[in-house]
């Protein structure tokens, strides 16, 4: 069963998700993947069952900081080298050398203009790369923003982080109205490739991509209002989701029993994640696109309106999991039909992240256009 830790302090000002940017790097590597991966698989058998789930996985692109090679390869710059993969030093080098330039495309998307003046906190999520000084050094360095801007890391949370990020905003904002928060959730999950023969550890590789996405925070009532939050926890779960730092890289391993925990857990947690309303009175449903088989546990468990799903699945199709990075990237794809269209009835909302622990991170929300 669920256990549920709610973040609901007394009523205060009420933050805004003002504006979202997002970015990814210039090569899309899925087809290529999918083809140069069964060189990792060392039976027939295997590969068949790779090309099939690559067939059902409702992904069509995928985008990386690395250029398909073709022919075999890998890619084309040669990092990844059969036989030969590279330690994890080498691997945080290219992340050192590729975060910064994408972060930087995602937070120009936001327009800050006048308000880099304005900005006084920094929160960065990621979980495939690490140095010092950091990302948030260099965004405050690049963007002019005042060097007392209060800056913070969430690492190593994995793909909920960014549910995280702007619970941490709406804290500052509640409590600090005049703040504005410039959140960023970066990840490279390409960097960490293993050259291992076991299908389960391709299939992890299957689904993940690259990518930066960049949001503003503050009291200023437009984009999405931040009403509240849950983290739900499954007991008993914790092997079912682990990201560790290896020799050869960070090593992951993502259960196949993933969808099934999801599917029996959300439906008792859900009264108290959405605060004892009824699910149909949520018209938006902003899902982190763990895979399409998380999707579908959801969708099923939940027994939701295929369209209330449209976005995630969108997302999953044109980008794959992005780690921390993506349920943003559902965000700003909802926040941008609501605008165009209307789309969402009453704008009540939520988002749910799935990650470690087995974890999941929630947040209610309503559109304020």
């Amino acid at each position: 069963m669920f256990s549920v830790h709610a973040t609901q302090p007394e009523h205060l000002m009420t933050a805004f998700l003002n504006r979202i940017g997002t970015a990814v790097p210039p090569f899309d590597i899925h087809d290529a993947f999918v083809e140069t991966a069964q060189n990792l698989l060392p039976d027939e058998r295997s590969r068949r069952l790779l090309r099939r789930m690559a067939e059902r996985c409702g992904i069509e692109r995928r985008w990386s900081v690395f250029e398909a090679a073709g022919g075999g390869g890998l890619d084309r710059g040669g990092f990844y080298r059969w036989g030969a993969f590279p330690g994890t030093a080498s691997r945080m080098a290219l992340y050192e050398r590729h975060a910064p330039d994408l972060a930087a495309r995602a937070v120009e998307r936001l327009e800050i203009g006048g308000l880099r003046s304005r900005i006084t906190h920094l929160i960065v999520t990621t979980c495939t790369g690490f140095y010092a000084p950091g990302l948030d050094h260099q965004l405050v360095e690049r963007f002019g923003l005042a060097p007392s801007v209060e800056r913070t890391v969430v690492g190593f949370m994995g793909c909920y982080a960014a549910i995280n990020a702007l619970k941490l905003a709406r804290h500052i904002v509640r409590s600090e109205p005049e703040s504005v928060v410039l959140t960023v959730n970066l990840e490279l999950c390409t960097l960490h490739l293993q050259e291992r023969p076991d299908l389960e550890t391709v299939l992890s590789f299957l689904i993940f991509g690259d990518g930066c996405a960049a949001g503003l925070v503050s009291a200023e009532p437009t984009g999405i209002a931040l009403d509240g939050f849950r983290a739900v926890v499954v007991p008993d779960t914790a092997d079912q989701i682990t990201w560790r730092i290896g020799e050869s890289g960070y090593d992951m391993h993502l259960s196949g029993a993933v969808p099934l925990t999801l599917a029996a857990g959300l439906p008792r947690a859900l009264p108290e994640i959405l605060g004892g309303r009824p699910a149909e009175a949520m018209e938006l449903w902003a899902v982190h696109p763990g895979g399409r088989s998380i999707l579908d546990a959801v969708e099923q468990a939940l027994d939701l309106d295929p369209e209330r799903l449209a976005e995630s699945r969108a997302v999953l199709r044109d980008f794959g999991n992005m780690s921390s990075a993506t349920v943003m990237f559902v965000l700003e794809r909802m926040l941008d039909r609501f605008r165009r269209t209307g789309y969402g009835g009453n704008g009540d909302g939520v988002a749910l992240a799935f990650g470690p622990g087995l974890t999941a991170e929630t947040m209610t929300f309503r559109m304020a256009a």
